[in-house]
């Protein structure tokens, strides 16, 4: 039987990535982390985690489109519309990770971290709490969700790292990070989306499941 996640192990309020990461990894590998628990505490650094748990389904071809999109769309949305603080259906919330997925993502994510975080540090937060950047990132990510939903091939990877770079940036409470993911979503958007045909593709399809 699969253990119910420890709801007195919240996230730690003012921790790193890294350090997250290294929390919710401890303790039982068969435990289920419930998405409410790992994003109690966060307030407005919760969009950044709820991004960091959505990229290891983005490397898998496939379930990317199903689980990383529509996540990533989410948080989109709300960032859009200006929500300080993620809201997730009650289903959603009481859905997670195992602490051995946990794990595994932290040891990929190790090295890369331990060289990011000498360079990523809370700096120019205007840009992220302004409501007018907050909607550009939303908007960026409603964008880069509905590609990571299609199957373009080989592209799943790079939208992954995207997402990490947001991730860290709303974590890290880095705003020259997220103006250097902004950057670089457009030209992923404009290269594998608009020239491609394939953002209008997913845009019309999303709609239709709308109506």
């Amino acid at each position: 039987m699969t253990a119910r996640a420890d709801y007195g192990r919240k996230s730690p309020p003012e921790a790193g990535a890294r350090e997250l990461l290294d929390h919710f990894a401890e303790g039982d590998p068969e435990e289920v982390i419930r998405l409410d628990d790992v994003l109690a505490g966060l307030e407005e650094r919760a969009f950044g985690m709820l991004l960091f748990l959505s990229i290891p389904t983005a490397f898998i071809p496939g379930i990317a489109g199903v689980i990383s999109g529509p996540l990533v769309i989410l948080v989109g949305v709300q960032l859009l519309f200006g929500r300080n603080e993620p809201w997730l259906p009650n289903f959603l919330g009481r859905l997670g990770p195992h602490r051995r997925a946990m794990t595994t993502f932290r040891n990929r994510l190790r090295p890369w971290l331990s060289r990011l975080e000498r360079v990523v540090k809370p700096r120019a937060q205007v840009l992220l709490d302004h409501p007018v950047a907050s909607a550009f990132t939303g908007l960026n990510l409603i964008l880069l969700g509905l590609l990571l939903s299609l199957p373009i091939p080989f592209t799943n990877v790079l939208f992954a790292m995207l997402l990490l770079l947001f991730a860290l940036a709303l974590l890290e409470r880095d705003g020259r990070l997220l103006a250097a993911s902004w950057a670089t979503s457009v030209l992923a958007i404009a290269v594998f989306g608009v020239l491609s045909g394939s953002l209008a593709t997913a845009v019309a399809e999303w709609l239709h499941l709308l109506n």
